[in-house]
């Protein structure tokens, strides 16, 4: 009787080793100070960083949603990674909190090494553009669970925080100015909709010419990651709303008190192409809705310091915070 292996079963165990060799340069260009150990053991270990007074952990996840689609339909790889740090990392800092290290989780139907090796290539480079050590991750061959060509992705960062600092929301004032950080396109975020206007309303396709360059390009452009502007600018911000699924109006309100309003001249935003070839077939309303328009991260910042963010950003004003009810009005 014939025995069968577990790569007859569509699990190759020796291409997931050549996987990790691959990866073992990428990991280690993302060390920094307070990493201990190295790739290959059961878990990553990161040193409390010193100068905290009382130091609080911070993590969040997330996921690069139906971007990863484009990624896998194009054969262009080395992008979602970034997209996927940048998801989690945008997030800690809107708590005030510094990123330390990051893990990521990759699932397959069957391993590709060149593929999965280019997505990780772009979590290091995701991870050196956040100052924040790659220190461990999960690869996942799973066939029966997922199509051979398809794989997902999944991110985990934790930061460190001063206790006395996370608290942001208490800080947040009538009067204070809202500046808008610019995204790079749709960050991380529409892409269902996104995909369904452009390709099956508009019949487009990926080598569409847009601006001056294929279309698909434009759709990829990786996520902007804000934690160089958060570090130097730190002092000078009272809160910071990371852009994601629900657009400013979902997004923003999550830094006010119940007391406060924000107030988004709608006009002043600096909306991407992008948007406005969507915005074709989309209603206006709906599109601030799923997509950050233009916006990735907006902040809060008191009158006297906003010609010095703006001096040091590509930051523009977009609106300021009044007395009202706890939302966000687009005007």
């Amino acid at each position: 009787m014939s025995q069968i292996s577990y790569k007859d079963a569509g699990v190759d165990i020796d291409a997931g080793n050549s996987f990790v060799e691959n990866i073992k340069p990428l990991v280690k260009s993302t060390k920094i100070p307070g990493v201990m150990g190295g790739i290959g053991s059961f878990a990553g270990a990161f040193e409390l960083p010193k100068g905290f007074k009382e130091p609080v952990m911070l993590a969040a996840t997330d996921g690069v949603g139906t971007k990863l689609k484009l990624a896998i339909d194009s054969g262009i790889h080395n992008t979602v990674g970034i997209d996927l740090v940048a998801m989690c990392v945008n997030d800690l800092i809107c708590n005030f909190g510094t990123p330390s290290f990051f893990l990521d989780y990759y699932a397959t139907g069957k391993l590709d090494v060149n593929v999965a090796t280019n997505v990780v290539a772009g979590i290091a480079e995701g991870c050196k553009r956040s100052e924040c050590a790659l220190i461990g991750g999960e690869t996942a061959e799973m066939p029966g669970m997922y199509s051979e060509d398809d794989y997902d992705l999944a991110g985990f960062s934790v930061g460190i925080a001063e206790k006395s600092e996370m608290d942001r929301v208490s800080l947040v004032r009538a009067g204070h100015k809202l500046i808008a950080l610019p995204s790079s396109g749709l960050h991380s975020n529409g892409f269902s909709l996104a995909r369904k206007v452009l390709f099956e309303k508009m019949n487009l396709d990926f080598n569409e010419d847009f601006n001056g360059k294929p279309l698909i390009e434009t759709l990829l452009e990786p996520t902007n990651i804000y934690v160089k502007t958060f570090k130097e600018l730190k002092n000078e911000i009272v809160a910071m709303a990371h852009i994601t699924g629900g657009g400013i109006v979902e997004n923003l309100p999550r830094v006010l008190p119940e007391n406060l309003m924000a107030e988004v001249k709608k006009d002043s935003i600096k909306v991407l192409p992008i948007f406005e070839l969507m915005s074709e077939h989309v209603d206006r309303d709906e599109m601030f809705r799923a997509f950050n328009m233009g916006v990735g991260m907006i902040l809060v910042v008191e009158d006297k310091n906003v010609d010095t963010v703006l001096s040091k950003t590509d930051g523009y004003l977009i609106g300021e915070i009044k007395e009202g009810s706890r939302e966000a009005v687009m005007i």
